[in-house]
């Protein structure tokens, strides 16, 4: 026995889909980008709709009327709950979120090491801006925490990103 003590109640998310009929497919660049933030997602979070105390809970995700849908359920299929999240507070942050990471793979190529280090943290920068934003929206229905919103900011860029 180690004595830990007893281990930490289940609160994660350990199914991610996302609804191709609202979402859609992408070229291979995106649908591999979007398997790796699923996979990140799924690695490791904590992830609880409010109301409840634990569980492992399914995640899946859909676009209506430009707003993504967070449609919870425990793992197994029970419905949790329906949460949808208007992007529009988002938008600004995912646009200069792209436009750094496009100056960063410009930088890439020819800059210098310093210089890619500023574009890179100025980009990290606006990833926590993305993340806390996401944590703030999310806080009153699904509690995350700082490294699940993250995975999320992440996973809902890459639904953005065109290829």
């Amino acid at each position: 026995m180690s004595g830990d003590g007893p281990s930490p109640l289940p609160r994660h998310l350990v199914k991610v889909t996302l609804d191709e009929a609202s979402i859609g497919r992408s070229n291979p660049d995106v649908e591999h980008e979007r398997e790796i933030a699923i996979y990140d997602l799924l690695e490791e979070n904590v992830f609880l709709p409010a109301g409840h105390e634990d569980g492992q809970f399914e995640l899946a995700l859909s676009i209506v009327d430009k707003r993504l849908v967070f449609d919870i359920r425990r793992s197994g299929g029970e419905p949790v709950m329906a949460h949808h999240l208007s992007l529009t507070p988002l938008r600004r942050v995912v646009k200069d979120y792209f436009m750094v990471c496009d100056s960063y793979y410009q930088a890439i190529k020819t800059a210098s090491p310093n210089q890619i280090e500023a574009i890179d943290m100025g980009r990290r920068a606006l990833h926590n801006e993305g993340s806390e934003l996401l944590m703030e929206r999310l806080a009153s229905k699904i509690a995350v925490d700082p490294g699940t919103a993250r995975r999320l900011f992440t996973l809902i860029c890459v639904l953005h990103w065109k290829g």
